[in-house]
């Protein structure tokens, strides 16, 4: 379910290892190697439950529309866990931090879910839907968490994405969400793709949420001057948003609108502990020179490909 960045970099992956799959989208897409695409509303579960028989795995990469999310996420989930005690196909999900809330500290998988925010709740039960009925035996579920993705094939979201890469090619200076010098954890994308696949088939993994591995945390502007040096662009300027800018943008913009609630994740340290997941299973985080080389790669290939 879904064909967004993390959607797109599991299909591809399982389909390189030799798995068949079937993706499903509202809008269906064109074939590759090893992928089908589906056109069906994934909240319609009759159907969704026809596209999925047969499947080892359903990996539930679904992705609304940001400003929607307590509208869409619920259908969606439930559509998901109905889905998978039909067919008996381990529900394998891509959640994120947001279900924990301000925290003191690196976020572990033992912290709480409580954060008083919508999209945090959202998101906190989508979890605690398919872990209930994971405890009741009608499902085999299991979460992947991750930080801001990162990496090839993120266009959007997150603030190393689309707002920041483009003038960072060209050395100009860009803006930062909050504090452009606390330390934030970055998950790579392939990273995401890797764990999501991993867990499927370890059974030992099933019942609970894991955070995907993740390098240490390094700040915006940190992030930035590696990128910049990646890149040759020379030394590039980090410029937080002012507060003021920020009030205006939110008046036309759905999506600075909901940033408010996750302000915190940029006006503090926001970091990831991954030690659990490194403990049990073989996935380790790219090395972060690789991350670098790779994205200053995918993007400048993206604006030639545009010229």
């Amino acid at each position: 379910m879904g064909f967004g960045p993390a959607g797109a970099a599991t299909a591809r992956l399982l389909a390189e290892q030799g798995h068949s799959v079937r993706v499903i989208t509202r809008s269906g897409g064109s074939p590759e190697p090893g992928i089908e695409h589906v056109a069906l509303d994934a909240t319609d579960s009759k159907k969704l439950i026809e596209a999925a028989q047969g499947a080892a795995s359903i990996f539930n990469c679904a992705a609304p529309p940001y400003h929607r999310w307590a509208s869409d996420w619920p259908p969606l989930a439930a559509s998901a866990c109905e889905a998978a005690e039909a067919t008996g196909a381990v529900l394998v999900i891509l959640g994120n931090l947001y279900g924990y809330g301000p925290v003191d500290g690196p976020l572990t998988e033992e912290l709480p879910l409580a954060a008083p925010g919508t999209k945090g709740r959202v998101r906190a039960a989508v979890w605690e839907q398919a872990h209930t009925l994971h405890q009741q035996g009608r499902i085999r579920a299991v979460e992947v968490r991750a930080s801001d993705f990162f990496g090839p094939g993120v266009t959007d979201g997150g603030h190393l994405a689309a707002r920041v890469m483009p003038k960072l090619l060209r050395g100009k200076a860009v803006s930062a969400l909050g504090d452009p010098d606390a330390p934030h954890s970055w998950t790579y994308l392939p990273d995401v793709a890797a764990a999501l696949v991993e867990v499927a088939g370890e059974g030992a993994a099933w019942g609970r949420a894991w955070h995907v591995p993740t390098q240490p945390p390094l700040s915006t502007r940190e992030m930035v001057t590696r990128l910049a040096a990646a890149a040759g662009s020379g030394p590039v300027a980090v410029r937080p948003v002012p507060p003021a800018v920020l009030g205006l943008m939110s008046l036309v913009s759905p999506l600075i609108r909901e940033l408010k609630e996750i302000r915190y994740q940029f006006d503090r340290p926001f970091v990831i502990d991954s030690s659990a997941y490194e403990a049990e299973f073989a996935l380790r985080a790219t090395p972060l020179d690789e991350q670098i080389e790779a994205t200053v790669a995918w993007w400048r290939a993206r604006q030639d490909g545009a010229r």
